[in-house]
């Protein structure tokens, strides 16, 4: 999926989700398919960036896509290069219609993200820092089935967690520092509130 010579992009990511929409229904496995069985990080984004749009109004969508974040979070973390997901995940159905609409949703935001992701800050995206990453990028949508009655919450949290693996992504330490920002002020808020 990536090109070595070229700057990985939302953009480009958005376009293989909405050809994998053609249908009248989409599975997970028809958007593994067309990003590729072995592209961990671009797969993890997807999915956040999704749970940012209103397809996170449908109900148990922010559950069942925090089940998929958290599975690939960990096998990232174990090393594995080739994406696996229970079965009954790969299955999971929706309209293709709901994608559609959340990719042009999605167009003007993830096209803004593009435009100032510059490789920088890449210690942030390496070694050490890239397992804290993974590592709260698979803890953070564990909250989601708690917090789905909630509005917006799950999508506040899909985009903290995108925010981090778009750094990853693109190698852009930035974008993992807002992400660590993100959980820092969420800490802080959820603490003061006991």
């Amino acid at each position: 999926m990536e090109e070595p010579d070229k700057q990985p992009s939302l953009s480009t990511l958005l376009e293989e989700v909405e050809e994998a929409g053609d249908g009248q229904e989409v599975s997970f496995r028809d958007l593994l398919d067309r990003i590729g069985g072995n592209a961990i990080t671009p797969f993890i984004l997807m999915i956040s960036v999704l749970v940012v749009s209103p397809l996170s109004g449908i109900p148990g969508t922010p559950t069942i896509a925090g089940l998929v974040i958290a599975t690939m979070s960990i096998q990232a973390l174990s090393g594995r290069k080739e994406l696996w997901l229970p079965a009954f995940l790969m299955r999971f159905r929706f309209k293709a219609r709901y994608l559609r609409q959340a990719v042009r949703w999605l167009r003007r935001p993830c096209a803004f993200l593009d435009h100032h992701a510059h490789r920088r800050l890449a210690f942030l995206t390496e070694g050490p820092m890239r397992w804290i990453t993974l590592a709260l990028c698979a803890l953070i949508p564990l909250t989601w089935p708690f917090l789905e009655i909630l509005p917006m919450v799950t999508s506040f949290g899909a985009a903290t967690v995108a925010l981090m693996v778009f750094g990853l992504f693109t190698r852009d330490g930035i974008y993992v520092l807002l992400g660590y920002a993100i959980v820092g002020l969420s800490l802080a808020v959820g603490l003061s509130l006991f």
